[in-house]
């Protein structure tokens, strides 16, 4: 078993929650709901890492991989991609998370579907009912969304919630009831990295949807982010269609055109040191995102020996864009003198 295996989870670990610890205390300062979304969705990060941490240095057990495959393969993206609905809840950006919620439902009833080309049977056995079940819950949640988004935005984020855990506590009874076969978890015998195989069919169609909505929120909302803070070009203009679904749509393609024409200006702007912090903090969020989601895809499909690294490089990506943006050193030294404040009182009151 390589040293890595220890290694990169242990890092990955402790990196996310003392990044958990960070942006908890932001939500103490400011009470904004994105900051509370995302300490939860990287405390997820912390234990799922830990899990993997506990299981190559110690070895494996059942509890430990059920724990790994509720945190890391269904909860962890999707809570950081809750984090950035509420984070740009006053925008419209809740259609697109309404797009990711049903193309996620659509995706887990297409995999319960699939054949196994080399048996012919169902790739996934007895996951029919549990994919149709997704997909009319993840329709039926899309909807609200799209609605609350339209009718009354300040509601499409805390409906995107309630959708999010209830799947959540679904996601959690089906993992921690599932049978599995001994000794209980099946490890990549190459890499001894875990991998899902144990679970029955009609767990493992549910992932789908968890971190295709969280991993496609998280990276188009940096991104998305990242361009209402740089300079811009704008080759398409952002409304030119009236009717509504049609006008999203184009609003998509507007941001896409004129976020690639915009870079070659931020890229001048940021070596010239008059970029908005935000704009590289959040691209690194975005590269931060893809890279797990890249590599935990990976994972499914026997590729094992990136996915400890892509956990590290990834968390590493998502704090260094946390550092990057000013508005955190501002909290860190808010932090820091109210520390020495509080101090200085307890020193005068105890004298």
């Amino acid at each position: 078993m390589s040293a890595l295996n220890i290694v990169l989870p242990l890092g990955s670990s402790l990196l996310s929650l003392v990044f958990a610890a960070l942006v908890f205390d932001q939500w103490r300062q400011t009470h904004r709901s994105f900051q509370l979304v995302w300490s939860i969705g990287l405390l997820w990060f912390g234990i799922s890492a830990g899990t993997e941490f506990a299981g190559s240095a110690f070895g494996w057990n059942e509890a430990l991989y059920r724990a790994w495959y509720l945190f890391g393969a269904c909860l962890v993206a999707a809570y950081l991609g809750m984090g950035t609905i509420y984070l740009l809840g006053r925008t419209s950006f809740g259609y697109f998370a309404a797009v990711t919620v049903v193309l996620g439902g659509v995706l887990s009833w297409v995999f319960s579907l699939l054949p196994d080309p080399k048996t012919g049977l169902l790739l996934y056995p007895g996951a029919v009912k549990v994919g149709a079940a997704a997909f009319v819950f993840a329709t039926i949640g899309a909807i609200a969304i799209g609605l609350a988004t339209a009718l009354r935005r300040e509601w499409a984020a805390h409906i995107a919630l309630a959708v999010l855990v209830a799947g959540s506590l679904a996601a959690a009874y089906l993992v921690l009831t599932a049978p599995l076969p001994a000794p209980g978890f099946v490890l990549a015998t190459d890499t001894r990295v875990p991998i899902g195989a144990a679970f029955p069919g009609y767990v493992r169609v549910l992932t789908g949807p968890f971190n295709i909505f969280g991993a496609l929120c998280l990276v188009f909302g940096a991104v998305f982010s990242a361009y209402v803070y740089m300079p811009k070009r704008k080759l398409l203009p952002a409304q030119a269609v009236s009717v509504p679904v049609l006008a999203q749509l184009w609003y998509f393609v507007a941001v896409v055109v004129n976020l690639v024409a915009s870079l070659p200006g931020a890229a001048r702007g940021l070596f010239a040191g008059k970029l908005n912090s935000r704009v590289p903090a959040t691209l690194l969020i975005a590269a931060g995102g893809l890279v797990p989601s890249v590599t935990s895809g990976l994972n499914r499909f026997g590729i094992t020996w990136v996915f400890f690294l892509g956990e590290f490089v990834g968390v590493g990506l998502i704090f260094t864009g946390f550092l990057v943006s000013e508005d955190v050193f501002r909290n860190l030294r808010v932090i820091a003198a109210g520390t020495v404040w509080r101090r200085r009182e307890k020193a005068e009151a105890s004298g």
